[in-house]
């Protein structure tokens, strides 16, 4: 068996191993990167970019059949070309892999190993029982894969992740999307548009991350308006027939009925990536998932030279945090026993749905009963939104009653994806409303209704601020 010593090993080559890797190389450290499928990152492969591919085509589908309504007329029915679609989805998918390739390409041959990796002890990896590897400090970035219901396995080839959706070659007719969470959602949706008839099923009534009811409620009645959405569904079987997915379901006005799809979407979650490394050959304590506890500020678990980050920590599963993760991973192993707090930024989460869906900072689930207010808009009569028809949805701002610091955010609603970011430059500043009130909003933009929330925010601050006065 051949044996190689280095510093730091980092198992998986995805966003938070490559961050990583390069991390430790930065700090002066010997580094192995340990790849045991193919190279190039979740969100390039199967993740963000290809999702976004079909989202455009399908925000360009539906801005095409809804023109008329600004007195611009297209002759004839929109057409959608599904070969055409796909294969633009693939070939700039294709090309965003390529970008991380030649990332990869540039480490030297010898720093990577093909294999994949598992534990003989907390510091020695075999690879593939052809390897063996002893190191300073290990980093687990094994990332994480869909997590699919054993109930789903007889829909054999009928039933799909989302990886296997950015490789169809055409649009299919018909598809029942189980699971309205990030994936489900953005899919669901976007196939709608694109004309494929869709059922999106959910349960417990989750929808998009949303932990607000209001803004929850305001989300489930937006979507349905376009497209078949049921989040707490009760679906009595799937099966099957032939070539196609027969569903039977409790439709939303309680009546039983039967459809037929060609294909299942599973899009009920995603599980880390860590049940194949043979952890319980480490002193690591796991929790109930098999996931190692460790440390977020450091990504360090227990006391051990084991760090671990991105998706395989099942802690936020986002690519920038993956990123950010990766970094503090790779340099306390580069740097252990003197292991460092890294920064972590404020929490940022976005659904590219229409309208969009952001979560900034402490979710409302998350906040203490009593201990704060909401300001809210409503995009409605929402001047910009209103001009560009893109008036649905609503937003929630979470202010802390005692400081008036802003807490956090929950909305579905227009340029969610750049409202957030505003959003969470304030939560990371640790602003308070009054001081985001003084911030320039420029007229007419969709940020006035942001400023139509803090004020409203502002004012209820005062009320309870006065409420307490006087019972004092």
């Amino acid at each position: 068996m051949k044996s190689l010593h280095t510093d730091v090993a980092v198992i998986g080559a995805g966003t938070a191993g490559l961050a990583a890797y390069r991390a430790a190389r930065g700090a002066g450290k010997r580094a192995l990167l340990i790849e045991g499928g193919p190279y190039g990152t979740t969100c390039a492969r199967v993740g963000c970019m290809p999702s976004k591919l079909l989202i455009a085509a399908a925000e360009a589908a539906h801005g095409a059949a809804h023109a008329k309504a600004f007195g611009v007329h297209i002759d004839g029915a929109v057409r959608v070309d599904g070969r055409e679609v796909m294969d633009r989805v693939r070939r700039e998918r294709d090309r965003f892999v390529g970008f991380v390739l030649q990332g990869v390409e540039n480490i030297p041959a010898q720093d990577k190993v093909a294999g994949y990796a598992r534990f003989v002890s907390d510091t020695v990896l075999r690879v593939d029982d052809a390897i063996e590897i002893q190191a300073g400090n290990v980093v687990i970035a094994t990332g994480s894969r869909p997590s699919v219901p054993a109930s789903f396995a007889a829909l054999g080839d009928r039933m799909v992740i989302n990886d296997d959706v950015f490789a169809w070659q055409d649009l299919p007719r018909s598809v029942a999307v189980f699971g309205p969470g990030v994936i489900g959602l953005e899919l669901g949706q976007a196939l709608a548009r694109l004309g494929v008839r869709v059922r999106v099923f959910g349960v417990s009534g989750s929808l998009g991350g949303i932990s607000d009811p209001d803004v929850r409620q305001r989300a489930r009645r937006v979507f349905q308006d376009e497209f078949y959405l049921d989040p707490d569904a009760r679906v009595l079987s799937t099966a099957r027939v032939g070539d196609q997915v027969e569903v039977r379901f409790l439709a939303l006005d309680n009546t039983e009925k039967t459809e037929y799809f060609d294909y299942a979407l599973v899009a009920t979650g995603r599980k880390p990536n860590v049940d194949g490394l043979d952890l319980h050959q480490t002193s690591i304590e796991l929790d109930a998932r098999g996931v190692p506890l460790f440390n977020r500020d450091t990504l360090q678990a227990g006391q051990s030279p084991i760090f671990i980050a991105g998706d395989a920590n099942a802690d936020v599963p986002l690519l920038h945090e993956a990123a950010d993760e990766g970094r503090i991973a790779g340099m306390n192993a580069a740097r252990f026993p003197d292991v460092q707090p890294g920064l972590r930024r404020a929490p940022l989460a976005v659904v590219f749905s229409d309208p969009q869906i952001a979560v900034v900072g402490t979710p409302y689930a998350r906040l203490a009963s009593g201990s704060f207010v909401t300001g809210e808009v409503d995009f409605g009569d929402q001047g910009r939104s209103r001009v560009m028809l893109k008036n649905k949805g609503m937003l929630h701002v979470y202010a802390d009653i005692e400081s008036g610091v802003f807490l956090g955010a929950e909305m579905v609603g227009p340029a969610a994806e750049h409202m957030g970011h505003l959003l969470a430059w304030s939560v990371q500043q640790r602003m308070t409303i009054g001081q985001m009130l003084d911030m320039p909003f420029y007229h007419p933009v969709v940020e006035e209704g942001l400023r139509t929330a803090l004020r409203d925010a502002a004012a209820r601050l005062e009320q309870a601020r006065t409420a307490e006065k006087r019972a004092a």
